[in-house]
């Protein structure tokens, strides 16, 4: 996207992590400002792009799988498709991400939220180890043993540490999946937020996952609605409220888990995304070159959560219209109360998990930078909304309720996201990069 996307002054493309190094100690000596670009996939402007210095992180594109351990290797410059082809030959997957184009490095230092997330955790949790170059230049391998706080503090704390060059993470057994992407028009939006809200309280089963999205698009609304369960067959009875809404397009089916990740494409071609149309009988595929995500925590997604989340794609989709045209999604995450309890060993973020906050992800694209602030403001203001909601309902802690790292708007305050991991953050940043080298780079910083 064009609004988180600069032209820099240069590129580099270090190929090994001395190369890395050298480059990070010259950038450090010279105070001069720089990216680093893995997958490219964040909407926030300056987090992997800059005017200045682009590390782009391309040719660390290895994944190699351990059968012994039962871990793989992942670089850095891929994005988790790769991942997936690659893992694919030996029957096992990673925890990685849901949608095509999704980078493997900010995914995994913000968290990294998966359809395995039930069953395993976030992607975080499944770390065994890290390649980090410090910003002094030297090249580390990064464990709970070798330095505990230090691995701690990279587990969500984004590139305030360093530049990451490779993961080791845990593998599980893969098989076949079944699932994929449903569309709704306008007519039966009731039925599906209904059948959202229900899958939200009574499915339990942690094999099964869905993202339901609220859409508005040239001036109507539509659900795509994406459908997991990890096996080549639900149970009955699971799905059945979603397939029985009258639909606009159906793509289900038992399948690859690569072929369910790309249903839905989230990767951009050039500077253009492009969102086919909901509406019964036309289509339509309108690119849109400006965007942001934003994130609005909540303790359940309650049948009032799940309609609060519809009335706001239609109250903002009808406000935010205008002669450029607009996008608006509201993306609803049911996940298990028990899905942060997989961790064999803590993490910066999220700084709690005794209460475990569901990431509900905001969406907004537009065409022309003059109406950038505009869509901002109202991505403020519908998070406020959609919290008011749970607030009233009895909810607790949801005004200070630690935002997701990787949904949250560019502005969000680090002490919001990371609360209590905040002092022990900046000790091991002042260990680490006492000359804060890393702050010359974008993104959220401690």
């Amino acid at each position: 996207m064009t609004s988180s996307s600069q032209d820099s002054a240069c590129v580099v493309e270090p190929g090994t992590a001395e190369d890395v190094g050298v480059v990070l100690t010259i950038l450090g000596d010279t105070q001069t400002p720089f990216a680093v670009k893995g997958g490219g996939h964040t909407g926030n402007p300056g987090y992997s792009s800059t005017e200045a210095v682009q590390i782009a992180m391309y040719r660390f594109s290895e994944v190699t799988y351990d059968e012994d351990a039962q871990t793989a290797t992942i670089g850095t410059g891929l994005i988790w498709d790769d991942v997936y082809t690659a893992l694919a030959p030996h029957n096992v997957n990673v925890v990685g991400g849901r949608v095509t184009g999704v980078g493997v490095a900010g995914f995994t230092l913000g968290g990294g939220y998966s359809w395995l997330t039930n069953q395993h955790g976030l992607t975080i949790d499944t770390l065994t180890s890290l390649e980090l170059v410090k910003p002094d230049g030297s090249v580390v391998n990064v464990t709970e043993s070798s330095d505990s706080e230090l691995f701690w503090a990279l587990k969500g704390g984004l590139n305030n540490y360093g530049i990451v060059t490779r993961f080791t993470l845990n593998t599980f057994p893969q098989g076949q999946v079944w699932g994929g992407l449903i569309t709704y028009a306008a007519s039966v939006l009731d039925d599906v937020a209904a059948a959202t809200a229900k899958f939200a309280a009574e499915v339990t089963d942690p094999k099964a996952a869905i993202i339901t999205s609220a859409n508005f698009l040239l001036a109507q609304p539509g659900v795509s609605q994406l459908l997991f369960y990890d096996g080549p067959n639900p149970p009955d009875g699971i799905f059945d409220d979603f397939l029985n809404i009258s639909h606009f397009s159906q793509d289900v089916s038992t399948r690859a888990f690569l072929d369910l990740v790309k249903v839905a494409p989230a990767n951009l071609t050039g500077n253009q995304r492009s969102f086919g149309l909901l509406v019964e009988g036309d289509s339509y595929l309108i690119p849109f070159c400006r965007g942001a995500f934003n994130t609005a925590p909540v303790q359940t997604l309650s049948t009032n959560i799940v309609n609060a989340m519809f009335n706001e794609s239609l109250f903002w989709g009808t406000q935010l219209q205008s002669s450029t045209g607009s996008f608006i999604s509201y993306d609803i995450e049911p996940f298990l109360p028990s899905h942060l309890s997989h961790n064999t060993s803590p993490s910066a973020w999220p700084p709690i998990r005794d209460t475990a906050f569901l990431p509900q992800c905001l969406y907004f694209a537009w065409v022309s930078s003059l109406e950038d602030e505009d869509f901002y403001d109202a991505m403020r203001q519908s998070v406020e909304q959609i919290q008011r909601v749970a607030i009233q309902e009895g909810q607790q802690g949801i005004d200070t309720a630690p935002p997701y790292t990787n949904y949250a708007l560019f502005d969000t305050s680090a002490e919001l996201i990371y609360g209590d991991s905040l002092p022990l953050m900046r000790s091991v940043k002042a260990r680490i990069d006492p000359d804060n080298v890393m702050g010359l780079a974008g993104g959220i910083k401690i």
